[in-house]
């Protein structure tokens, strides 16, 4: 039954990019130059540690940018979880979110001056013109199960890799180098001419809702209770681990998961049942959540940085060609 309906998806999406590719459907071109962050599978990538990074790369260089996306999850008439931590790490930059893309990326560009448009989670948004097509494959799940959404993770086949100009190993720390190498060599199958990067999601230190940090050694060897809401939950595990914290207790919710003050309360129960000396969460998480402690536990959020691993240099020429 899994089969029958991802074929029907699977064609239901083919027809699509036939549309676009001969030009029947309409593809809008706004005035500024647009790079799209996007991913090939359901969950969670490492795309809004991307985004920061490429902000932050063209913020360095003098450019005026905006972050535009649809605003998936988000309760009526606010910002969802990915719009709240871009606005903590990255409060200059515009963040503009709306179901059609196109009229966001427009006012962007008409009435708040931005010389060039980010777009997050954007690979398969096609109405839109990009000028860079940027695409994560996560080291946990770099393939969606080899199988197209409902039978497995895929959110359109693989052969759809050829439309990427750069393709990035997210956590590819994970694997050991042969592993990556098998990865590239069944990429290079169907996306031959896309640069290829390797980056990681290094943990940089904690924060708390009222903006405090500490670095992170601070929990090491401690009781901690760990929870997060998001797309791809090993990949925090592996974050946490890296960072030398073992937690005693370990809870996941839906990605996206809108926290009630009923989940604090049980988190602040399980947690004090662990007998934990801190609680930590994603930043993510912590946005929504907007406590420095859960009763008379600390509650921390784990930064990230992402970095590359190789192929830094390349990408970064490609980024300097939509330089003003």
């Amino acid at each position: 039954m899994l089969r029958a309906a991802s074929l029907g998806y699977t064609l239901a999406m083919q027809a699509r990019n036939r549309c676009y590719d001969a030009g029947i459907a309409r593809v809008h071109r706004v005035t500024a130059p647009v790079i799209s962050a996007g991913n090939l599978t359901l969950g969670g990538t490492g795309k809004t540690p991307l985004i920061e990074w490429l902000a932050r790369w063209f913020l360095e260089r003098g450019v005026r940018i905006a972050v535009v996306s649809r605003g998936y999850a988000a309760k009526a008439g606010g910002p969802n979880d990915e719009a709240l931590e871009l606005e903590q790490k990255l409060p200059a930059v515009p963040h503009l979110q709306n179901p059609d893309r196109v009229a966001a990326a427009r006012t962007a560009v008409d009435q708040l001056g931005c010389e060039l448009i980010l777009l997050d989670d954007a690979f398969q948004h096609r109405r839109i013109a990009r000028d860079l097509d940027l695409v994560l494959i996560d080291a946990c799940d770099p393939f969606g199960f080899g199988s197209v959404f409902p039978r497995g993770a895929l959110r359109e086949p693989l052969g759809s890799l050829a439309r990427a100009d750069v393709i990035i190993l997210t956590r590819a720390d994970m694997l050991e180098p042969a592993g990556r190498v098998r990865i590239w060599d069944r990429v290079q199958r169907v996306a031959a001419k896309a640069i290829w990067a390797e980056a990681a999601h290094v943990p940089i230190g904690l924060r708390s809702a009222s903006g405090t940090t500490a670095p992170l050694e601070g929990l090491s060897g401690l009781p901690v209770a760990a929870f997060c809401a998001i797309g791809n939950p090993d990949g925090f595990r592996h974050t946490l681990e890296q960072s030398g914290v073992r937690p005693v207790g370990w809870r996941v919710f839906l990605d996206h998961h809108h926290y009630s003050a009923d989940d604090i309360h049980s988190l602040t129960a399980w947690a004090e049942g662990l007998e934990a000396a801190a609680v930590v969460c994603t930043h993510k998480d912590l946005v929504k959540i907007g406590v420095d402690r859960l009763h008379s536990l600390p509650l921390w959020a784990v930064c990230i940085e992402f970095r590359f691993l190789g192929g830094q240099e390349a990408v970064e020429r490609r980024l300097e060609r939509l330089l003003p």
